[in-house]
């Protein structure tokens, strides 16, 4: 395929298009989004097969390239939009991301655009997430709102005066990692204790599960539950069953979210909480606990003015809607 140089001009008569690219530690998501969302080809990879950086950039490439040119060539891509866990707006690194197979500083945006010559902008996930929301989701219209993330971790992203928080560093909106119960459970990844993450992510449901289990001696069906199959699911399932247990489970995970939640409320004012993730299929199990503790939490001046939505995005295409974003944002 012939190169094109990374400053090449689409032509007016033809209709941009964007890459969208959500790199996670077991697989690497891809799509081609046109202006209003629409996914028109999309294909997933091995994420973690790769041991090195450059074999990981050869097949993606090699895979992305296909579909760029099943979507009329690469002179329709205005550029490529890349979400992966601590990627960083500012540098187009990704910096010692615990859950990819690539050690130290990744200088991931320069090795993708040198590769494919094109434009790239990098952000994490959660960052990433939150801007597909605002361009194509629920968020769409709100210049204040912040995006939670609830899936094997809680990632993150706010949104102020109409403009993603980054930080100094690039780093800015870590609300999974706040600590919400001093002194609590561990958090094996960074070693802090009591973080958001250790409750509210699908992982803290499992945690919280074998802790009632244990502490409890009331019957419940999640006692018939395998140990390797105990999961929010599981949880879910025997919730809508009638079992107490469960609602439990729940009732405490929403309220050490709908505290965290009020907290942030009170530092930026958004208009809206958007979530996302495996965990809200749980529903009002979750949610309205959520929103109880969240009310109960804030001072007066804030009750009964944010709302919490789930998010307007399919999951199947989240990821790569919110990778392909970046690239629109660029013009707003």
């Amino acid at each position: 395929m012939a190169k094109k140089k990374a400053g090449h001009v689409i032509p007016p008569t033809v209709t941009p298009l964007a890459i969208g690219i959500d790199i996670g530690g077991t697989g690497t998501k891809y799509g081609i989004v046109d202006r209003d969302g629409n996914v028109l080809f999309s294909g997933e990879m091995s994420t973690k097969k790769h041991k090195t950086i450059e074999s990981f950039i050869d097949e993606l490439h090699q895979v992305v390239s296909e579909a760029i040119e099943n979507a009329g060539g690469i002179g329709r891509m205005k550029g490529i939009g890349v979400g992966a866990p601590n990627g960083n707006y500012y540098t187009g690194t990704i910096e010692y991301a615990p859950n990819l197979p690539w050690r130290g500083i990744i200088p991931l945006a320069k090795l993708v655009s040198d590769k494919f010559h094109l434009p790239v902008t990098l952000t994490n996930d959660a960052n990433a997430a939150a801007i597909g929301e605002m361009m194509y989701g629920a968020a769409k219209g709100m210049k204040d709102f912040i995006m939670i993330t609830l899936g094997t971790g809680v990632g993150s992203g706010i949104v102020a005066n109409g403009h993603l928080i980054y930080g100094h560093d690039g780093f800015a909106g870590e609300l999974g990692h706040t600590i919400i119960i001093p002194g609590g459970r561990i958090h094996e990844g960074t070693g802090k204790h009591g973080s958001l993450e250790s409750y509210a992510s699908a992982t803290g449901v499992r945690l919280t599960a074998i802790e009632f289990l244990e502490k409890n001696k009331k019957p419940s069906l999640l006692r018939k539950v395998s140990p390797d199959m105990l999961d929010s699911k599981a949880v879910y399932d025997a919730a809508i069953e009638g079992d107490e247990l469960a609602k439990e489970i729940f009732n405490y995970t929403g309220k050490i979210l709908g505290l965290a939640l009020a907290n942030a409320v009170m530092t930026t004012s958004p208009e809206a909480i958007i979530l996302f993730g495996g965990l809200t299929k749980s529903g009002e199990y979750i949610l309205k606990p959520t929103r109880d503790s969240m009310e109960e939490n804030l001072i007066q001046v804030f009750q009964n003015k944010v709302k919490i939505l789930i998010s307007h995005l399919k999951e199947a295409h989240a990821a790569i809607l919110g990778a392909s974003a970046l690239v629109w944002e660029k013009e707003q």
